[in-house]
């Protein structure tokens, strides 16, 4: 990937990028739309009225298109030094990062708001896109300290509230996540803030309730458009993963795929559990897509790599060149970020366990996601460190999150006979 602090002319315009713009997949898989002025759209969230009235429909609603992006990129050259037109574009190339996950949408978006990096005086639409880009680039409490001030001039805007619950969650503040939704209750009503309420349960031992919650979110009227849908769709399945009901979790991922193919946390959320079922050739067949393999996000190559392996295809070779290429020139470019498939691909893969492990400690300092304390336990245990992954052991009791994955490895770390040696 190019490097993500480097302006990308014409991002648009890269070939195999889908030109959507979607508001519901983040790098934390926790973009929340809450309710917010009139007319409510998708792209509402980021771009609110001034009006603080609730209507009955989700801001889920609409999208926006590659003329509305070239339209914000016309207008921002047209005046860089223009905070409105910077932020607006900056907003639109991080939303779409977000979707197709892709760092180079990053860089685009902190080009725009470069000149502002460091100012201390900006509108409360200024403190959120740039607390969002921060975020981006995993700078997750400078970006959460930003999005405070956003709410602390504009505590009317349903998308700030939305951000700093998903930000409180990845680091692991549980008990500020749970106010945000109760905040949420207050200033935009109590559908909006079941959704918030159902995530904080599944993320916190409590999957079973969360089920039903999501289930009956996705039956309110205000959240049939389509985007609701995706939405709600991919926590439904996640809480369903998280419960043990796997199958339920791929029926519900399966069917939201069909309806948005476009869709790119929905198709790694599909492929990453069928891998984990082992059922490799459907893992393979949804991660690529009829896509050419240079094209895919290093994500979905992980998967496609993973689910190759299990097959025993000797088309495992060539993509684990690949994935390999691509780590080597992020490497040549000095890229600092620690992205979930490196870990991956020399954790799950084992290409490289020892660096897998120091780098599962670096990114655990960070962020605190359920995938990053699959992977933290798996180095420590294949390396017989245990001890070493007691950060994930704490964070479990904490937290009271268990999946799955998880469960079985808090138990085999717990039972390691480095365990109870010395404490690294």
């Amino acid at each position: 990937m190019d490097n993500p602090n480097t302006f990308v002319a014409e991002p648009w315009q890269r070939p195999g990028r889908s030109q959507g713009l979607a508001l519901w997949a983040s790098r934390a898989c926790l973009v929340f739309m809450a309710c917010g002025a009139s007319p409510l759209s998708a792209q509402d969230r980021f771009q609110p009225a001034a009006s603080a009235v609730v209507l009955p429909v989700s801001v889920h609603a609409g999208g926006s298109s590659a003329a509305s992006l070239r339209e914000l990129d016309k207008a921002w050259r047209a005046q860089p030094r223009d905070l409105t037109a910077a932020t607006a574009y900056a907003r639109a190339v991080f939303i779409l990062g977000l979707k197709e996950g892709d760092l180079r949408w990053y860089g685009s978006a902190k080009a725009a708001i470069e000149p502002w990096w460091t100012s201390t005086d900006l509108p409360a639409q200024g403190f959120f896109v740039r607390g969002l880009i921060k975020q981006g680039f995993h700078d997750f409490k400078a970006g959460l300290q930003d999005i405070n001030q956003a709410i602390a001039l504009e505590p009317q805007r349903a998308e700030f509230w939305s951000w700093r619950f998903a930000l409180h969650l990845l680091l692991a503040d549980m008990a500020a996540a749970r106010q945000d939704a109760s905040e949420i209750d207050k200033l935009f009503g109590p559908e909006e803030a079941q959704v918030y309420r159902a995530v904080w349960m599944y993320r916190s031992g409590q999957a079973l309730p969360a089920v039903g919650l999501l289930k009956a979110s996705l039956r309110l009227p205000r959240f049939q458009d389509a985007s609701s849908q995706d939405w709600l769709g991919f926590h439904l399945g996640e809480a369903h993963r998280v419960s043990g009901q796997s199958e339920a979790a791929v029926a519900v991922w399966s069917a939201r795929l069909k309806a948005n193919p476009e869709a790119h946390l929905l198709r790694l959320s599909l492929a990453d559990v069928l891998n984990q079922q082992g059922r490799h050739a459907q893992a393979k067949t949804v991660a690529i897509a009829k896509q050419s393999t240079s094209a895919l996000t290093d994500a979905l190559l992980m998967q496609a790599l993973l689910a190759s392996r299990g097959l025993k295809e000797a088309d495992e070779k060539r993509l684990a060149s690949l994935m390999d290429a691509r780590l080597k020139s992020q490497a040549l470019r000095q890229e600092a970020l620690i992205e979930r498939p490196k870990l991956i691909y020399q954790i799950t893969y084992g290409q490289d366990m020892a660096a897998g492990l120091a780098l599962s400690q670096e990114n655990w300092q960070l962020q605190k996601e359920p995938p990053d304390a699959v992977l933290f336990a798996q180095a420590a245990l294949a390396l017989g460190r245990a001890r070493v992954a007691e950060p994930v052991v704490k964070w479990a009791e904490q937290t009271a999150y268990t999946d799955p994955q998880l469960a079985p490895l808090i138990a085999q770390l717990k039972k390691h006979p480095s365990w109870t040696s010395a404490r690294p």
